[in-house]
């Protein structure tokens, strides 16, 4: 978000905290948070021209890119998470700023009630005469909407809602060179399905001024590229344009191990659609399970013509450990584009994805990639007016309970009873993990009074996290290790700490699957538990499309 942005929906819900007084008492005060990456991937140097990939590390789904004079804009998924739909900039494809966030205002939409993987699925932003246009779908939150904006900074028009697209999902817009603008989306098919996964891509012509659907709504593909082969899950569409031929791209195989993407032309926008021989353009699913450094789950992607005349891909994937586990989720890469013989290609069949790649003949030099790849560092000290946009809201919080000026150069939580398996929005900042190996650390102040539990969280959904936090019993302050997995809830570790304990340091550590808990009580960092399962943390155990994030949070034992 935009410090503009970022200042409008501050003042309109974070500050000032009214009707937080009756609960003053409770209020934690975090001195700084840290958060520390070290993926031997990354560790190898950069040779000039090159850059890491992935671009987007850490739970950035879904991309979507459009190019605006020498600008490149992308946006991602956001699901449940808030402010909703992150809009990036970037000069040169590799290195971005994120700029601000379609879903910004409480007002917008709702996720209350809702999985954090539901909320908002696959946006994808386009632009055209004067106007940014992101179309997505709201999952169980309203459907398909448009939303408008003159700066991709924001402020965005609120939700404009499309009606006649039930169950329809990823929808974007081309815009063709007659003027006729057209909406692709991923349906059931015509009729019953004929298999599991059995899905179909729909077009419609839209009405821009009005942002209303007109005439016919067609289906353009069935199934996929093969329907003798039942292909599953076509989805993610795209429509482009290049010498003369239409150029439809898909998603196909689901979004797992055995994700790809496709793509087909035509000489008309309404087809038919002939598949291309080479299909899958991307794919990783016919590499050995066994590699260095595995990519999986690779499609869901975007083309996009570059300044200097070449294509480039945005597009998903994720970095795994194990037997196909990735706690970072799904995450942005880029590769280039080769057009041969008039179609798109992507990878070649059977070539492995890798943590470094050869960059765009305009990369910028000597910019880094931090804090959005590579192995960085990156710093909290609360001491700005606003908080970082780096920060996320577990759903849309319909309270304020973040504080920055409370006490100035700290974070101040007012805690809400909501705990972190709650369907509402929980009194917990979440940043995205974006390392197979890190830390994240912080420093509060123990809660004074009894009843309110603060502390370090580590969650991938409201089913399976992990929270260190501290309370008061009497006298004492009892520091535990809670664990969610599942329907399995457990209390996995507690220490005393000492009775004149005024602060207090937590720190989390992940290493794949390894993940340890620590605490200073001011006689240096101990080990309150190690070689706990992280595997409950990636997103192959814990369902959904999201990955883990870690941050302070605090909550208030009780109900209102």
């Amino acid at each position: 978000m935009s410090p503009a942005g970022w200042l409008r929906a501050c003042v309109a819900w974070l500050l000032p905290l009214a009707g937080m007084a009756a609960h003053a008492q409770d209020a934690v005060q975090f001195d700084w948070f840290e958060y520390r990456g070290h993926d031997a991937a990354f560790e190898q140097p950069l040779p000039p021209g090159h850059y890491y990939n992935p671009v987007l590390a850490g739970f950035s789904p879904d991309p979507s890119v459009v190019r605006v004079g020498d600008r490149y804009y992308l946006v991602n998924s956001s699901f449940a998470y808030f402010p909703g739909i992150p809009v990036y900039e970037s000069r040169d494809l590799v290195h971005w700023k994120a700029v601000g966030h379609v879903i910004e205002r409480p007002s917008q939409l709702g996720f209350d009630g809702l999985g954090m993987s539901r909320g908002v699925f696959a946006p994808a932003i386009a632009h055209h005469d004067g106007t940014f246009y992101v179309v997505n779908t709201a999952v169980d939150s309203g459907g398909n909407f448009i939303a408008t904006a003159k700066d991709p900074a924001g402020p965005w028009s609120d939700p404009i809602w499309l009606a006649g697209l039930d169950g329809a999902i990823d929808p974007s817009l081309f815009f063709d060179e007659d003027g006729k603008v057209y909406l692709v989306n991923n349906g059931a098919p015509a009729g019953q399905p004929k298999y599991q996964g059995h899905r179909a891509i729909w077009m419609q012509q839209l009405d821009l001024e009005r942002h209303a659907l007109v005439g016919p709504r067609r289906v353009i593909l069935d199934g996929g590229v093969d329907p003798s082969k039942q292909p599953i899950w076509i989805e993610g569409p795209h429509v482009y344009k290049r010498d003369g031929w239409y150029y439809l791209m898909c998603a196909e195989g689901g979004t797992g191990p055995q994700h790809s993407e496709v793509v087909l032309r035509s000489r008309a926008v309404w087809g038919p659609y002939t598949p291309y021989q080479g299909n899958p353009i991307l794919t990783q699913r016919d590499l050995p399970a066994d590699r260095a450094n595995p990519v999986i789950n690779a499609g869901h992607a975007d083309l996009v013509d570059a300044t200097d005349g070449s294509w480039w891909a945005v597009f998903l994937a994720s970095r795994a450990y194990g037997h196909g586990h990735y706690n970072t989720g799904r995450e942005t890469f880029v590769l280039p584009v080769t057009w041969k013989d008039g179609w798109p290609t992507i990878l070649p069949p059977g070539q492995a994805i890798g943590p470094v790649a050869q960059g765009p003949a305009f990369l910028q030099k000597d910019a880094t990639q931090a804090p959005h790849s590579g192995n960085f560092s990156w710093r909290d000290e609360f001491d700005q007016a606003t908080l970082d946009p780096s920060w996320l809201f577990v759903r849309v919080p319909s309270r304020p309970w973040a504080d920055l000026a409370s006490q100035p150069g700290q974070l101040t939580i007012h805690p809400l009873a909501e705990d972190l398996d709650s369907l509402r929005n929980p009194s917990f900042l979440a940043r995205p993990q974006q390392h197979l190996a890190f830390e994240a650390s912080t420093a509060l102040a123990v809660p004074a009074h009894e009843g309110v539990e603060a502390g370090l969280a580590a969650f991938q959904n409201e089913h399976y996290w992990y929270a260190l936090g501290v309370q008061r019993h009497g006298s004492e302050w009892i520091l535990a290790l809670r664990r969610h997995r599942g329907d399995d809830v457990a209390v996995v570790a507690t220490t005393t700490l000492p009775h004149d304990i005024k602060t207090l340091k937590l720190k989390i550590a992940g290493d794949g699957g390894h993940y340890g808990f620590a605490y200073d009580d001011g006689t240096g960092w101990h080990w309150l538990r190690r070689d706990e399962d992280g595997t409950l943390l990636s997103t192959d155990v814990a369902g959904g499309f999201i990955g883990t994030t870690v941050g302070p949070y605090a909550r208030r034992l009780g109900k209102d």
